[in-house]
């Protein structure tokens, strides 16, 4: 089976789809299943708005998802910090607090929308109309909601009711969202396991599914699990054992402190959301895991390695991958930005011991195996994020499970067969436009957004229009998130075929823009 591209579920939709759809200027909900390329939809759209000088706030649900996509937490960026209700009074004071960060925005993106509640939700639009004095949903922004409903969801304190999904919210049904359920899956080929993964969303666990994961069972005393990263539902699991294999190891214990510069509160969002800790404590034959991206350097968020030496006047550690290359590593920064200016950042090595990590953590990586405790999951949704990280059914080494980790939330079920629905007529509606109108759709949005028409990536002529038809960025400039994400499928051994299908571009392009990287050399 070719690893790209790979169609589940019944709708056909794709990224380049998803990305038309998005241009127009419609309010979007954006999901699909773990590996379908969520991530990589939305970091394409933001390089394009960005080259249009048309401006986005980039948000997440939570301090760890909106350190992935280098944004703040919806919270923050609204200003309606941990507040659950507001009052009139309290909308109006907190509206002109934040009012310019508010009005300079074209766009809003709300990335793990999964895990926001749907209260809050609600409260961000009242905040956002106020600000912008605008009885439009969030003021008549163009919002992007992102994330997959069978994911965490949000989290509720013991004895609280149930909580409230966005998609039950009042902003929800009001915000005309077109649905773009993405359909390729960029992460699992092994149809085994995507057809267990595919029984879990659709709570149609079998006796086969089980045999699946009871093949996998594995006594952790009977193998050497080592070099594999294992994940557990709760924190305290996760330290005792990080803790323990550190302390194991011979051989000096090397510390590095994380940096911060610019307001507290967001540094301090920064930090709760980083996967690397505040003191990073190493030795040499420590496990460990990337915790950010650096595609050129042979490693992305979730590669692991193990410390082999430490260099430099600094000691900064040397890590050797799985697959056999040594990184020399180096401080990285995660930061807040805000109309492309840096307002908050942090410094730290871009790595985390990972004998251990919790479920949660593992939200956003993809990991080529793992040692994973089920037995105490106690929230629908855990075992499913925790399996989805892996790429493939041998790559499972499973202590066991319980019923709860073969579980998704209720709710969710029902709703995602509506939004399939509504994706097929999303797309349905949208290919049927004639390419005169849409083009004109693309050019109205970067009017009123104030954007450049005049950019040199601007909308080509006809013809360039009909090559489009077979390679959806012809002709355009590359941007970083391409460049990575070109790097990283040819570091993958994939063929220049199948990146051309990946990156909707010619295969001369391709290969001129690898050459131009260093990655392939000149005939």
């Amino acid at each position: 089976m070719k690893t790209y591209g790979v169609k589940t579920g019944l709708n056909t939709m794709t990224q380049e789809t998803a990305l038309s759809i998005l241009k127009t200027g419609a309010n979007v909900f954006l999901t699909g299943e773990p590996g379908s390329g969520k991530t990589f939809t939305i970091n394409t759209y933001v390089a394009y708005l960005r080259q249009r000088g048309i401006k986005s706030a980039i948000t997440a649900s939570t301090g760890i998802a909106a350190t992935h996509i280098g944004g703040m937490t919806i919270h923050s960026w609204s200003g309606i910090g941990i507040k659950e209700q507001l009052s009139p009074s309290d909308v109006k004071h907190i509206a002109g607090r934040s009012a310019k960060r508010i009005k300079k925005a074209d766009v809003l993106i709300i990335d793990e929308v999964s895990m926001l509640e749907g209260n809050v939700l609600d409260l961000v639009d009242m905040v956002c109309k106020t600000a912008r004095s605008s009885s439009h949903p969030f003021g008549g922004m163009q919002v992007v909601l992102v994330g997959d409903f069978f994911q965490l969801p949000p989290v509720t304190r013991e004895g609280e009711l149930p909580p409230k999904f966005a998609f039950d919210s009042q902003t929800w049904n009001l915000s005309n969202l077109s649905v773009c359920y993405l359909s390729e899956q960029y992460r699992q080929s092994d149809l085994k396991f995507s057809n267990l993964l595919a029984a879990i969303r659709s709570d149609s666990v079998l006796p086969h599914h089980r045999e699946h994961l009871d093949g996998r069972l594995t006594d952790s005393t009977s193998i050497n699990l080592k070099n594999f990263t294992k994940l557990f539902p709760h924190n305290k699991d996760v330290d005792h054992i990080n803790s323990l294999e550190l302390e194991e190891l011979s051989g000096k214990t090397h510390i590095f402190s994380m940096e911060g510069s610019g307001p507290s509160v967001l540094v301090d969002q920064l930090k709760r959301g980083c996967l690397s800790p505040e003191q990073l404590k190493l030795k040499e034959g420590a496990v460990v895991m990337f915790t950010k991206n650096k595609f050129e350097s042979g490693f992305v968020n979730g590669t692991l390695g193990t410390v082999v030496g430490f260099y430099g006047d600094n000691n900064y550690p040397v890590i050797k991958t799985k697959q056999g290359k040594k990184i020399f590593t180096e401080p990285m920064e995660w930061t807040i930005g805000e109309d492309g200016e840096v307002v908050a950042g942090i410094r730290q090595i871009p790595l985390r011991l990972a004998w251990a990590l919790t479920i949660h953590k593992s939200q956003g990586t993809t990991l080529d195996a793992a040692f994973m405790d089920l037995r105490e999951a106690f929230v629908e949704g855990q075992g499913y994020v925790a399996l989805s990280r892996l790429k493939t059914l041998d790559g499972l080494y499973l202590a066991g499970y319980n019923d709860k980790s073969l579980k998704v939330h209720s709710a969710t079920i029902d709703q995602d067969k509506i939004f399939r629905e509504r994706s097929i007529k999303t797309e349905s509606d949208h290919k049927s436009l004639p390419e005169e109108e849409l083009i004109q759709l693309y050019k109205n949005f970067i009017f009123t957004s104030g954007g450049n028409l005049s950019s040199k990536n601007h909308i080509k002529t006809y013809s360039v229009d009909k090559i489009r038809e077979e390679h959806a960025n012809a002709y355009k400039s590359w941007h970083k998130e391409e460049e990575e994400s070109l790097t990283s499928h040819f570091n993958s051994k994939k063929s220049i075929k199948a990146i051309s299908i990946l990156l909707g571009r010619k295969p001369g392009a391709i290969t001129s823009r690898l050459k131009k990287l260093g990655l392939i050399q000149e005939a």
